[in-house]
């Protein structure tokens, strides 16, 4: 769900994070919707294709409510 509110928040559909990332389509929906874990290298695409740091995508965890997770 986060890497989801970062795409919408910025005006991103699946298909441009996608294509901005480098990665499949399948793989950053099965990412959003929690179907996959991404490892280290697959968080730095979607971090540039986001236009934002890796960390951001890892803020999530700062929280003590990882319900989103």
């Amino acid at each position: 769900m986060h890497v989801r509110r970062l795409r919408e928040a910025h005006g991103l559909t699946l298909e441009e994070l996608a294509s901005r990332s480098g990665m499949s389509f399948r793989g950053v929906v099965y990412i959003e919707h929690g179907r996959r874990n991404p490892s280290l290298t697959t968080l730095i695409k979607l971090a540039r294709g986001l236009q934002t740091e890796p960390s951001t995508l890892l803020a999530v965890f700062d929280s003590d409510d990882w319900s989103d997770v």
